[in-house]
């Protein structure tokens, strides 16, 4: 089975590189632009699955970018894996958080991609694609592991709350599970089920890299010292139950343990 992977950035690069040879075809900026759009997509071998994992623009309500590719999809992909964020939740204050709960996003960003589900969704029901959303929360590895800001020494918040995060090389596997041919449709919450705070994902960073730990304020110190961006995912409180993901997609990270995802990704930082 083919794969068109749409948005080949920190993720979508890896995806490509775990598929065969010749299987893949990559669209992305600046051959392939969503925001100014093609009168046709490239000569794509049929049958085939599609990768998406284009941010919305943060401009625009919905996802204009993702309406445009499907006005462009001729012929039809046998299945659609949509990467959207755990942030559809929104504050769940600590509580154990599976697919079953009705989305209520607190910011505009997590709107926007609860949108973009419903109504993929309604395209895929209508046009009977199969669909996958994978519900993801944040994302670390190689030069993602904030080492710019602990060297800048910007605080962190010392009571944060439990947190939810994935290696990008676990993301690029589930992601090719999810495209399978066995892997059954529906919505999946993603993460590595090691639910420590992000001061404690900082502070062991720090420590790896052999760097002295940020400074810790508290919360209501935070409100004035962070920025709103910051705030926002520190603001929400949840702890994903992924269970769906390894019992019914099959999938168990390789990077259960962030301590080791940690340690993989201070491996492959690139100079």
């Amino acid at each position: 089975m083919h794969t068109v992977v749409t948005g080949v950035g920190y993720t979508g690069r890896r995806v490509m590189s775990l598929l065969p040879g010749g299987l893949a075809t990559g669209l992305s900026r600046p051959a392939f632009d969503l925001d100014k759009p093609p009168d046709r997509l490239p000569n794509i071998p049929a049958p085939f699955n599609l990768l998406y994992t284009v941010p919305p623009r943060s401009d625009a309500d919905g996802d204009s970018r993702l309406r445009s590719l499907l006005a462009l999809l001729d012929p039809l992909p046998n299945r659609i894996v949509y990467l959207s964020t755990s942030g559809v939740y929104g504050d769940a204050r600590g509580a154990l958080v599976d697919e079953s709960r009705t989305p209520a996003p607190a910011t505009q960003r997590a709107q926007r991609r609860l949108t973009a589900e419903l109504e993929l969704t309604a395209w895929c029901d209508k046009k009977e694609v199969q669909l996958v959303i994978l519900r993801v929360p944040g994302i670390y590895g190689p030069d993602r592991l904030g080492l710019e800001r602990i060297r800048a020494r910007q605080p962190v918040i010392a009571d944060a709350h439990p947190g939810n995060r994935i290696h990008v090389d676990d993301l690029a596997a589930c992601c090719v599970q999810a495209l399978g041919f066995n892997a059954p449709a529906g919505i999946y919450n993603v993460g590595d089920g090691d639910h420590r705070s992000s001061t404690w994902f900082t502070n062991t960073v720090a420590e790896m890299a052999g760097m002295e730990p940020p400074p810790q304020i508290s919360r209501a110190d935070a409100e004035t010292k962070l920025s709103a961006t910051r705030l926002s995912f520190l603001n929400e409180s949840r702890i994903l139950d992924t269970s769906k993901m390894r019992d019914v997609l099959g999938f168990r990270p390789r990077y259960a343990n962030a301590e080791d995802g940690i340690r993989a990704g201070l491996v492959s930082q690139e100079p």
